[in-house]
């Protein structure tokens, strides 16, 4: 693509950055067949090709962004399946970040925009808040019919009926083992932390059980993500810092371990983000050690692993015996039939598509994977407050792919889209860290678990 950017346009970084993304874009339109907005909505603008030309327009030109304009790249969900799809490397993550923060540099939002976004920034990424908010939207979400914004009915119908108790684990310190294999550090996240207890824990049973030493770094918190969709640079940029100040405080370490794969898509580009920062150095390790729990777990736990016995998880389930589970559990463990949905910023932000898939077959789960698993759920961070109803016809996609299979769990590695599908699809939904750390014993996911008396058990078929 051909760009006219002036010299002075291109001292800029962002600028030229976006220059250089825009020039490579050769028109083919491979990405439309992948962009989940463009399959809803069938606009061009609502396509990847389409946005670049708006973005190209509105930054070539340094004009005031128009409603229109805004509206289209406010529909992107930046699941990234565009990068995936595209034959000549643009990487549109970076541009469409770009044009969000010259949009909110540059245009003023309606009213109603303005607050929605100004308590979202202020809230979620703060867990005692969080969990304040929740137990307000829990209280009205019986009135939500009432409510005249579609979005603020979509924030009360998305509280969770049960809000757990906050856990110490998420606390900082450290969980030594007596003969350590690597030394690493969690990032327990924010939204998390207040939604789902039971995924960090998970994950430190199972990283310690597998010889880790984890640590939780003082002054650590949100990835910025949240804030950084928004536009808000400041903002984002200030909870990286943070992170990167906490976690380089701690020393050498082996990995940074992101259960959350949409924080883990924004901790990795941490480099880009301070290339011209005092922090550019620190950010730059910091990007190359962070790994998604997934990729650390396949070298702590390789296929002839003496961690993993494939009989726990059945032993597990409470009140069966092998007669009553499917004849191949006998062969593979558990028997269970799980769908594993693939977040967009696992499979398209970090490009791990095998890793979790590999881990639950070795554990003796039967994995499944849903027709037209490359498009997005429609959770997107804070897209299904933003935009319910683009993401609410994209999680009806989702869920219909999901139920099909008829699994006996959903597994995921985003907090975002566990809430989005949550047992929509017919089954419990579950973080696949929680069933690698059944399957090599650890106890029972607390979703899997109608009640303490009764657990699920695989469906007869």
């Amino acid at each position: 693509m051909q760009t006219t950017f002036t010299p002075t346009q291109l001292t800029d970084p962002a600028t030229a950055r976006s220059n250089q993304i825009l020039r490579a874009c050769v028109h083919c339109g491979f990405c439309t067949a992948t962009c989940p907005t463009y399959q809803v909505l069938g606009d061009e603008l609502d396509s990847p090709r389409g946005r670049i030309y708006l973005i190209k327009d509105m930054l070539e030109n340094e004009r005031v962004p128009d409603a229109t304009t805004v509206k289209h790249i406010d529909r992107c969900l930046s699941c990234l399946a565009c990068m995936t799809t595209c034959p000549s490397g643009v990487h549109y993550m970076h541009l469409v970040d770009h044009a969000r923060a010259y949009i909110n540099a540059n245009y003023k939002r309606p009213l109603s925009d303005r607050a929605l976004r100004w308590v979202l920034a202020r809230v979620l990424p703060y867990p005692g808040r969080f969990r304040l908010a929740l137990l307000g939207a829990k209280i009205a979400r019986p009135f939500a019919r009432f409510m005249p914004d579609p979005r603020l009915r979509a924030m009360l119908r998305m509280a969770p009926d049960v809000i757990p108790p906050v856990s110490r684990n998420d606390d900082p310190q450290t969980f030594a083992v007596a003969e350590p294999r690597m030394r690493v550090a969690l990032m327990t996240g924010c939204a998390q932390r207040a939604l789902n207890t039971d995924i960090n824990d998970a994950t430190i049973r199972l990283l310690t059980r597998l010889g880790a030493e984890v640590v939780i770094a003082d002054g650590q918190g949100c990835c910025g993500a949240l804030t950084h969709h928004m536009g808000k640079e400041d903002e984002s940029h200030a909870s990286a810092a943070r992170n990167i100040r906490a976690w380089t405080a701690l020393g050498d370490l082996d990995a940074i371990v992101v259960n959350t794969s949409g924080c883990g898509t924004t901790v990795k580009d941490y480099g880009h983000m301070f290339r011209n920062d005092a922090l550019a150095e620190d950010a730059a390790r910091v990007s190359a050690l962070a790994r998604d729990v997934s990729e650390v777990l396949l070298d702590l736990l390789p296929a002839d692993s003496p961690h993993l016995d494939l009989n726990v998880a059945k032993g597990a389930i409470a009140g069966t015996d092998a007669a009553r589970l499917p004849a191949q559990s006998t062969a593979t463990g558990t028997g269970l039939r799980v769908a594993y949905h693939a977040a967009c910023s696992l499979q398209h932000g970090q490009q791990i598509k095998a890793a979790p898939k590999t881990l639950l077959k070795r554990a003796g789960f039967t994995v499944l994977e849903p027709a037209d698993s490359h498009l997005c759920c429609g959770s997107a961070g804070t897209y299904n407050l933003m935009q319910p109803e683009i993401a609410g016809q994209l999680k009806q996609r989702k869920v219909a792919t999901l139920s099909a299979l008829q699994p006996d769990i959903v597994a995921a590695g985003n907090i975002g889209c566990m809430m989005q599908i949550g047992t929509a699809a017919g089954a419990p939904i579950v973080h696949t860290v929680e069933l690698l750390d059944w399957a090599t014993g650890g106890p029972q996911p607390p979703a899997l678990l109608r009640d303490p008396a009764t657990p699920v058990v695989p469906k007869l078929r």
